[in-house]
């Protein structure tokens, strides 16, 4: 991990890296080592998390389940404020376990959350079935936001996986071959 006084300086004020905790600098510590490729993934999140169609809670929700496959512990550990502010809550994390029969998600919720699902764990399985389920509850522009966020989940957070950064996480995400969003300790990011 680059230390935040060696960040790029164009890099550092970009993400006001002073003012944040390592958790929250996450995963742009590795990518500091490449300054313009991180400028351009925080280019890319802001894009996706700034200008937006869908709701926070649905894409926090969608995101878990994302990291659930992935086994990234990071993203598994940390909620979003803006998502907890939308109504967010552990109960709802905890209806990620089977998002298929949990009644306190809306049907656009589940439809959502199995289309990440299926991005995350057998993407050639998306088929017009699915994309048709997906019109019952998005427009073509939140469609291809829902697409376009949830493959950078897909991928970000394969490769976070990888860098196993789990040193501020609570101990559970510590310990264990699987680790799973629901049932415990996570951080809400400010």
């Amino acid at each position: 991990m680059v230390p935040v006084e060696e960040f790029d300086p164009e890099l550092r004020e970009l993400v006001k890296a002073d003012e944040r905790t390592p958790l929250e600098l996450g995963l742009l510590r590795v990518h500091a080592h490449r300054p313009s490729h991180a400028k351009a993934i925080v280019g890319l999140h802001a894009a996706l998390w700034t200008d937006r169609l869908l709701p926070d809670r649905l894409l926090e929700l969608v995101r878990l389940r994302i990291a659930f496959f992935n086994q990234c512990r990071t993203c598994m550990a940390v909620r979003y404020p803006g998502a907890i502010e939308d109504g967010l809550t552990e109960d709802l994390v905890c209806s990620l376990e089977k998002p298929h029969e949990a009644t306190n998600l809306s049907a656009a919720e589940r439809a959502a959350i199995r289309y990440g699902e299926l991005l995350a764990t057998d993407h050639l399985a998306i088929n017009d079935d699915v994309y048709d389920d997906l019109r019952l509850h998005f427009t073509e522009e939140q469609i291809v936001e829902l697409g376009a966020y949830s493959a950078f989940c897909v991928g970000f957070g394969r490769l976070g996986a990888t860098w196993n950064m789990i040193e501020e996480l609570p101990e559970r995400f510590h310990e264990g071959d699987v680790a799973t969003p629901w049932g415990g300790e996570a951080i809400a990011l400010t």
